[in-house]
């Protein structure tokens, strides 16, 4: 049977996602090597359902890859920056793609307020920090920037478990 609701959701690049696709999300970012026979067990359907929802959501974008999670200190990135950037003339797509394809950035985002962009971002050292730094400031687009160094992370990671199990709620009311 053909959900037209779904079908429109995808059209509009958002996917309409139901019940039993959030609990499929759960149980893969609970654990992302489950075998799709634990899971259509955990959640009481075929194995056939879940490879068939499992392979729409990779082809609409919700699940977007599997991955090992490391933890950065233990392969002797123990410095974390947040990094506050300026960016004038008008290029700030083109700053922010140069600086996103930098080993040490995980993570670009284009925000409002003081700054036009915020960098999350890990070095061995101090050195690689400043001459990372030294470097987006010689970017002729790079007005200025303002660093905070990173003394304890309380938590990093985002495993929506919480956030999907609202959804269910919202679903079921």
């Amino acid at each position: 049977m053909i959900n037209v609701e779904r079908i429109k959701a995808m059209s509009q690049n958002h996917p309409m996602l139901d019940e039993l696709d959030y609990k499929i999300l759960i149980e893969l970012v609970k654990d992302g090597r489950a075998s799709f026979r634990k899971i259509a067990e955990k959640i009481g359907v075929s194995v056939s359902t879940i490879i068939s929802r499992v392979e729409a959501l990779k082809k609409d974008g919700v699940i977007k890859g599997y991955t090992a999670i490391i933890d950065p200190s233990k392969i002797g990135y123990n410095l974390s920056a947040v990094i506050h950037i300026r960016i004038r003339h008008g290029k700030l797509i083109e700053v922010q793609k140069t600086i996103a394809a930098h080993s040490s950035v995980f993570g670009v985002y284009d925000v409002t307020g003081e700054s036009d962009s915020i960098i999350l971002a890990r070095f061995r050292n101090r050195e690689e920090l400043s001459k990372f730094i030294k470097t987006l400031l010689s970017n002729e687009y790079v007005e200025r920037t303002i660093t905070y160094i990173v003394l304890d992370t309380i938590k990093e990671e985002w495993k929506p478990v919480q956030l999907l199990e609202t959804l269910i709620q919202e679903i079921r009311r």
